[in-house]
């Protein structure tokens, strides 16, 4: 009798737990590419600290587990982030994705996930940290703009850059319409990311991202 499980390669199917805030595109996004085989990995669980965000109904649909923790149950952000890394934990997370996830994490919670948790930022970091990352680079009157997938460090949007992917700026473009350009492209670099990730070619070291035993420079792999 042919088993249909065929082998998959050496290493084993990883464990992800994806954090969101809000509607959760690029959670679909990681979704389809393990549905697909594209990401020898689970999605386990998915958390969020908006009860409301649609990601948990994207989780729902998907079979995956979603949970809502409200931080107004905590006295600080700590105590919320102690509780929630509880909770993470019991699902044995390889990778922690953040897709939207809106909070400022504690430096317990990234110490703790250090080297497993990516995130992915709309601008071609270093430039734009923080918010309102479309209008800032409209304002600058950038040529170009994009996204960065990063590991997770202390500094806010800080950590070794591992892909980013760019998009022009047209003169007529509005911060919404650059937006959605910006997000077609995280829904290709995302999965992308965590497949790399799942095959064990990626990881940070010494504060860097290393892909396939190589460093990447400050905007990580490059795909002139």
């Amino acid at each position: 009798m042919k088993n249909n499980h065929s082998n998959k390669t050496s290493h084993s199917n990883k464990n992800i737990v994806v954090l969101v805030s809000g509607s959760g595109s690029n959670l679909q996004a990681i979704l389809d590419a393990c549905d697909n085989n594209m990401i020898d990995a689970s999605v386990k669980a998915v958390f969020s600290n908006k009860a409301e965000a649609f990601g948990l109904e994207r989780a729902k649909t998907a079979g995956v587990d979603a949970h809502s923790v409200n931080p107004k149950d905590f006295g600080s952000r700590e105590e919320f982030d102690h509780e929630l890394m509880i909770q993470i934990d019991a699902y044995q997370p390889d990778l922690i994705v953040l897709a939207g996830y809106m909070r400022i994490l504690s430096s317990e919670f990234v110490r703790h996930y250090a080297g497993k948790m990516v995130n992915i930022h709309p601008s071609l970091l270093p430039k734009y940290p923080g918010l309102h990352t479309h209008q800032r680079a409209i304002d600058a009157q950038d040529k170009e703009h994009g996204t960065s997938v990063h590991f997770v460090t202390e500094e806010l949007d800080g950590g070794p850059v591992i892909l980013q992917a760019k998009v022009p700026v047209f003169e007529d473009d509005d911060a919404d319409i650059l937006a959605s350009r910006v997000l077609t492209q995280e829904h290709c670099i995302y999965p992308m990311v965590c497949k790399w990730f799942a095959e064990d070619r990626l990881s940070m070291l010494n504060g860097q991202a290393v892909l396939d035993g190589k460093a990447l420079s400050k905007h990580g792999y490059a795909e002139e």
